[in-house]
């Protein structure tokens, strides 16, 4: 017997790992989390992303246990700047989302990191691409996760809070836990859903 008859069928097993990754909101992402070495694993597989002239142009910023108060303080102003009639009930609401998923972080991208040539939407391509990677190794460690954003990733507070520079944008927040509880799975589109060749009588 080959060493090839022995080893993994990787396809089966990539594709078993793409179709077990599910959003779970971050509410219903609890402790345990991720360990030191299971965060680190988590982490390195952005690593692999593409990255077109190798500039490096996003990264991520944990935010730990010590910080999550913080983050509700900012969130609850960055809901005031936006609407000074907000209630006392969604300002605490706003600052809970700062207290869910074991661990989180902010996926931030830089415009202007390296070689200017490389435009804005292939470093928000290379992020999206490092992000993915990370959702599939929480899933493969056994993990729920998440992606989040909204208005508050614009606003000023926010960015003084991560230390944002002009050219950086926040993408998203990352959330991973354990799986509280999850909704079904979704149901997948088809390939010719998303999928047409040029030149076919099929393009609109």
């Amino acid at each position: 017997m080959t060493s090839a008859d022995t080893s993994p069928d990787w396809a089966f097993v990539v594709s078993e790992l793409i179709q077990a990754r599910q959003t779970v909101l971050p509410k219903r992402l609890v402790e345990p989390g991720p360990d030191a070495g299971q965060t680190q694993a988590i982490l390195a597989a952005a690593a692999a992303a593409p990255d077109h002239m190798q500039l490096l142009p996003w990264r991520f910023v944990l935010v730990p246990a010590g910080q999550r108060a913080t983050l509700a303080e900012v969130f609850a102003h960055a809901l005031s700047e936006r609407d000074p009639q907000a209630t006392p009930e969604q300002l605490a609401q706003a600052r809970e989302k700062a207290f869910r998923a074991p661990l989180l972080m902010l996926a931030v991208v830089d415009a202007a990191r390296g070689d200017s040539e490389v435009d804005l939407n292939e470093r928000i391509l290379s992020a999206g691409c490092a992000v993915q990677n990370m959702l599939l190794m929480a899933t493969a460690l056994g993990f729920g996760s998440a992606l989040t954003s909204g208005k508050a990733l614009k606003s000023d507070t926010l960015r003084a809070c991560f230390g944002l520079g002009a050219s950086e944008q926040a993408l998203c927040f990352v959330s991973v836990g354990t799986v509280l509880s999850r909704k079904p799975a979704r149901a997948r589109p088809a390939v010719a859903d998303y999928v047409n060749t040029l030149g076919s009588d099929t393009v609109s």
